[in-house]
């Protein structure tokens, strides 16, 4: 350490601007030790309570980043684009919109992670594939990409180390929603993938992490401007999480239903959020000048059966057995399963995202604490979407689980999630802003 931490940590608690030397030294010291977790503590609360700007933020973005490898992918021509998400109930996004891009000539290097608590993680989904690797090396990533236009894999040791001290820490010290440390935590493991852009997915609502509009906001606006001052194009789309996100929650179901979509099926919802965010990714790429040329370009994937086969055979260039691609029951199924019937005739006026995660979560779909073991078979079916009507009797959900019991015990939690009314609700807008650096 070349200056004094506590002065260090005392300077930013006083309101002070960090340089970018004493910025670095703090990463230095998380990735080297120097700096115990009670002094990596105090700072990140520094942080927390008194903020940083969007110099500050960038610097300790890239200082992160360069905690460890920085990949480049040099034989793989064209723009490489990511997609991030802060997650919610029911978003199996990412597994549908990489093959999507890649069939539309935009290459996709994703570092995705592990799911905790009620949103789902993407590597958890791809668990669900019977051999399917995503521990892979920084070498392994190059050839797969250059071959099918995407890989997806989690960020290795290797992959800002930064970030996983000044993660353990901020989850320990109350400081994990600090806008600037979001923001260098998402961007630095982005940046170390060698991508020139990203579009982020802000999810707002009940069921996101930020559930309410302004600080979603702030934290799309933060992504932009940090972004481009450590030198990749970040587009931001805020979009709603007042509703599970397509029909399925659980991993394998929501797997099968990025499958569906990539088939031309799928919910409409599930469907207006992955092409919105696919077709911002094709314009970063520079593939089309306009949103409609890309939604042109996106349908024709789907129909001409293109992103599928890129699907297929990223599974099987990642190890992975592709037989559920063509029959769903490859993958296997829940031991129990009992549906959930409509108390009343009507409209499903409003559905609980919250509650049904939460209750997905406890049937073992998702991870209460992060050495938590998940089901990838568990989950909940929705049988009647948001608006759609339903008479008396009828299915409004079929909870998936372990054995009956558990099943059973899910039932009431599923149906008072649920409210029937006597009109349907006024259609949900998806994409409820958009923010650019351009």
């Amino acid at each position: 350490m070349h200056f004094h931490p506590a002065r260090l940590n005392a300077h930013k608690r006083d309101g002070g601007k960090l340089s970018a030397d004493q910025i670095r030294d703090v990463v230095h010291g998380a990735v080297d030790g120097s700096l115990s977790d009670a002094q990596l503590g105090a700072f990140l609360m520094a942080v927390c309570c008194r903020g940083m700007d969007a110099e500050e933020t960038a610097t300790l973005t890239l200082a992160m980043r360069d905690s460890g490898e920085v990949l480049g992918f040099p034989s793989v021509p064209g723009r490489k684009i990511d997609k991030h998400s802060t997650g919610g109930v029911g978003d199996k996004v990412s597994l549908a919109l990489a093959p999507l891009v890649a069939a539309c000539g935009v290459p996709v290097p994703m570092i995705s992670g592990r799911g905790l608590g009620h949103t789902g993680g993407t590597l958890d989904k791809l668990r669900a594939i019977p051999g399917y690797r995503t521990d892979l090396a920084p070498a392994e990533f190059e050839p797969i990409l250059a071959a099918c236009g995407f890989v997806m894999a989690g960020a290795g040791p290797s992959i800002a180390p930064a970030d996983w001290r000044l993660y353990a820490v901020r989850d320990v010290t109350g400081t994990v929603e600090s806008i600037p440390l979001i923001t260098a935590s998402i961007l630095s493991k982005k940046l170390a993938e060698g991508i020139d852009g990203l579009v982020m997915d802000v999810k707002v609502g009940r069921a996101a992490i930020l559930k309410d509009r302004d600080t979603a906001h702030a934290l799309a606006q933060s992504l932009v401007s940090v972004g481009e001052l450590a030198g990749i194009d970040v587009t931001a789309l805020l979009t709603c999480m007042d509703a599970p996100l397509g029909r399925t929650i659980g991993n394998r179901l929501e797997l099968l239903e990025a499958v569906a979509l990539l088939r031309g099926d799928g919910p409409s919802d599930l469907r207006a959020v992955t092409w919105e965010l696919a077709a911002e990714m094709l314009e970063l790429a520079g593939v089309v000048t306009d949103r409609g040329q890309a939604w042109q370009k996106l349908d024709a994937a789907v129909d001409s059966g293109e992103a599928l086969r890129r699907l297929r055979q990223n599974v099987e260039l990642q190890g992975g057995d592709p037989s559920f691609v063509d029959d769903p029951k490859a993958l296997g199924e829940a031991g129990a399963t009992l549906g959930v019937s409509s108390p009343a005739s009507g409209y499903v006026a409003d559905i609980d995202p919250l509650e049904l995660g939460l209750c997905a979560m406890d049937l073992g779909a998702g991870r209460r604490q992060p050495a938590d073991e998940i089901d990838l078979d568990v989950g909940i079916v929705l049988a009647r979407q948001l608006g759609e009507e339903v008479r008396a009797g009828e299915p409004l959900a079929i909870v998936q689980a372990r054995t009956l019991a558990e099943a059973d015990a899910a039932l009431p939690r599923v149906l008072s999630a649920f409210r029937i009314g006597d009109t349907p609700p006024r259609p949900r807008r998806m994409v409820l802003e958009r923010l650019t650096s351009a």
